[in-house]
């Protein structure tokens, strides 16, 4: 989908209304809660969320921060949308609701509250179970509603990547600093729905937010993203439909399931082998260009002293050995 944030209406459009594993597209509703939270007064940016048992075993991606430690609003919702930690996502959801699956309940609830009629969520991180799912046309309500009722945040879903003092992590979304005007918004992946993005771009004080559900990798998802938001930005946005007005339509029953399409070999191949020489994922785009300086990292470490120090020789701290993420090329 692409949508017109002045004019809220539909630009392009293809299977809006067919349900979809959302994978870490769900931060998007976890952040937005934080938002509302902060907005309140219920939280400030220099609140600290701290690092349960829970949320600390979370599968990753994560931070791998030890339970006990703490770090503030600020940092957790930089490393929630940047590096995309399930460990982080936990935590954020334990400090905004006060329990995991309170937090939950919040989540479906204020995606009722905001139209998303064919979504539900059962975590604040989008790792896959049964009974999760939502539409192209729900997370483009979503994203909608954040550039309107959060204008103040914004900045958190273009930053370029953070710091979180052992290790810089660049953000997932590589249209920004890429795509002219590229300006956030989240990115994700399970077996179940393929690769994700979510995005929005601004020119000229004009703004459109794309969707993308399902494509067969990171270079994919990029180059459909960035195809859809040329298309927006170039777009008359007063044509297609008033958002309110677009119909369901299709298969609206059962939740589609890429599995078998995404994580099989050949498919694993196929990705490996759109890589250049040096590893870096190849993107067709013509809309996408090259990082012409280094990405400004911004700061998301923990709370100084607040981690906790292992006892005795050999802090398993000074062993993680970071998984190599890999860079775009062009």
């Amino acid at each position: 989908m692409v949508v017109d944030v002045q004019t809220g209406r539909v630009l392009a459009h293809e299977d809006a209304f067919l349900k979809w594993y959302p994978a870490s597209l769900t931060k998007l509703m976890t952040a937005y809660l934080t938002f509302n939270a902060l907005k309140s007064g219920k939280l400030r940016l220099d609140s600290p969320v701290t690092m349960s048992k829970r949320a600390a075993a979370e599968p990753a991606s994560k931070t791998y921060f030890k339970p006990g430690s703490k770090l503030t609003v600020d940092s957790a919702l930089k490393i929630l949308l940047v590096k995309s930690a399930n460990d982080i996502a936990v935590a954020i959801a334990e400090t905004v609701g006060g329990s995991h699956d309170q937090f939950v309940a919040m989540m479906n609830s204020q995606a009722k509250a905001l139209g998303m009629t064919s979504t539900r969520f059962i975590n604040p991180h989008g790792l896959p179970g049964k009974g999760q799912y939502t539409t192209a046309r729900d997370l483009a309500l979503l994203a909608l509603r954040i550039k309107q009722d959060f204008p103040e945040y914004q900045s958190y879903f273009s930053l370029e990547g953070i710091d979180v003092g052992s290790k810089q992590y660049p953000n997932f979304n590589t249209l920004i600093g890429r795509f002219d005007g590229a300006d956030g918004m989240k990115t994700g992946f399970i077996c179940a729905a393929g690769f994700n993005q979510v995005s929005s771009a601004t020119r000229n004080g004009r703004t459109v937010i794309s969707v993308v559900l399902g494509s067969d990798s990171l270079a994919g998802r990029a180059d459909d993203s960035a195809n859809l938001l040329q298309q927006g930005l170039t777009t008359n946005p007063n044509s297609g439909v008033p958002f309110s007005a677009l119909a369901p339509y299709g298969d609206t029953s059962k939740v589609n399931d890429v599995s078998a399409e995404i994580c099989n070999p050949k498919a694993a191949k196929i990705r490996s082998e759109n890589r250049d020489d040096a590893g870096r994922t190849v993107m067709h785009s013509p809309y996408i260009h090259e990082m012409t300086r280094p990405p400004v990292y911004s700061y998301a470490g923990l709370i100084p002293g607040s981690e906790p120090v292992s006892a005795g020789k050999g802090d398993k701290r000074l062993a993680r050995v970071p998984i190599p993420q890999p860079r775009p090329t062009f």
